[in-house]
């Protein structure tokens, strides 16, 4: 299933594949997918799906919605406890530059996993 929604302004298609579309379904709670950019000592792209988050979401469907975060770290460094280090909010004067044009999400093995593109 494709379906476009408007994100700061800008058209944003969305992929569900079947797995996707039947598992939101059978869920009792909508979905979040978080479009993280990761901006530090490199650019990384990342989906996070998140069962509550309070900001900014786009609903796709009544089982789904979507935003778009752009992150910093304060410092570059491979010595943190735990997966990374610390996130933060990054401030973009003109966020609606860097929203991506497509997410795509599909559900195996009782994993969301998610990709997004430009």
């Amino acid at each position: 299933m494709d379906k476009q929604i408007e994100l700061l302004g800008k058209k944003v298609t969305v992929s569900l594949s079947h797995a996707a579309v039947s598992a939101l379904s059978n869920r009792s709670k909508p979905l979040i997918a978080e479009m993280e950019l990761y901006f530090s000592c490199l650019i990384r792209k990342k989906v996070r799906f998140r069962e509550n988050m309070e900001g900014d979401l786009i609903n796709v469907t009544d089982q789904l919605a979507v935003r778009f975060r752009p992150v910093m770290t304060k410092t570059c460094g491979v010595d943190y406890e735990g997966d990374e280090p610390p996130l933060t909010d990054f401030p973009i004067k003109k966020p609606e530059s860097f929203v991506p044009h497509w997410l795509k999400i599909d559900f195996k093995n009782d994993n969301w996993i998610g990709e997004f593109g430009f």
